[in-house]
């Protein structure tokens, strides 16, 4: 009979590409007693494999947070072709999950530690009667809005920056993170652990790339749409960023503020926290 260590050589490394509906989800990361979108495939790799390895997500979103293009990275013993092995798991997964891509990567791959671009978009929709079947997907926000400031905001974020007064702190991260058996996600819990961050990356200090509002009319009605794209997001950033510029589009909050705001370093300088269901984690870059 093969050694553990003979069988442990023959495991491949796999990559995923999911989307997700997060509104049925407490968010990607296993929680006792909670149904979770890693969760939910962990259940599914073992009922189509036999084996149940804890995927790794790029990026743990929280609850009613979704996703176009999430990645998880797992090992398997199982020979199974790629594209089988995405047939099988989504007949296998609930309908509000999707596995767009399955792939054999080189063994050194890992989800979170190998990416090196994450974008994110954040949907405003802007008609006074919000349809209830996009309500699920978009912040309803009708109020008079100065694109110009939304723009003008968004700008502020480009470079690198220290984002500590965007992030939430979330003191029990660590320890559901440890119960799960999942590394700790350093884009999150920096600002609570003072943690070390990788390369690129020092305590709260992100590089954002690009940061833009952009406003397009659907069959649905008229949207804002803001899309991010950095190395990295502490807790709550995007979400916090998000209405903090809507404080400022309203004219709740002057332009002018906001590079105090960030010096502050104190989440109580920004803006309130804009909803969950408004936020896509839109791809991963490696």
């Amino acid at each position: 009979m093969p050694e553990p260590e003979q069988l442990a050589s023959h495991a491949k490394t796999w990559k995923l590409t999911l989307a997700y509906d997060g509104t049925d989800f407490s968010g990607w990361q296993i929680q006792p007693g909670e149904r979770t979108v890693q969760g939910e495939l962990q259940s599914a790799l073992s009922s189509v494999t036999g084996e149940s390895p804890l995927p790794q997500g790029s990026g743990r979103t929280d609850a009613g947070v979704h996703a176009l293009g999430q990645v998880a990275s797992f090992e398997l013993q199982a020979n199974v072709p790629p594209d089988n092995l995405q047939r099988a798991l989504n007949r296998t997964l609930p309908p509000a999950i999707r596995i767009v891509e399955s792939q054999i990567v080189p063994g050194k791959f890992h989800a979170r530690h190998s990416a090196v671009a994450k974008t994110y978009e954040y949907r405003v929709f802007r008609e006074p009667i919000c349809p209830p079947f996009l309500a699920r997907y978009v912040y309803p926000c009708p109020w008079p809005m100065n694109l110009e400031l939304l723009e003008r905001s968004a700008s502020l974020f480009i470079g690198a920056h220290d984002f500590q007064s965007f992030a939430a702190t979330d003191p029990d991260l660590a320890t559901r993170s440890s119960r799960a058996g999942e590394t700790l996600d350093e884009d999150l819990v920096a600002s609570a652990s003072g943690a070390p961050s990788p390369v690129g990356k020092q305590g709260s200090t992100r590089t954002i790339f690009s940061s833009t509002w952009e406003q397009r009319q659907s069959e649905n009605g008229n949207l804002l749409i803001y899309r991010v794209r950095g190395n990295g997001f502490l807790h709550h950033m995007v979400r916090n960023l998000v209405g903090t510029m809507l404080d400022v589009g309203r004219g709740h909050l002057d332009i002018e503020k906001v590079p105090g705001i960030m010096t502050a370093r104190s989440r109580s300088a920004a803006g309130p926290n804009a909803p969950a269901q408004g936020l896509f984690l839109h791809s991963v870059e490696y």
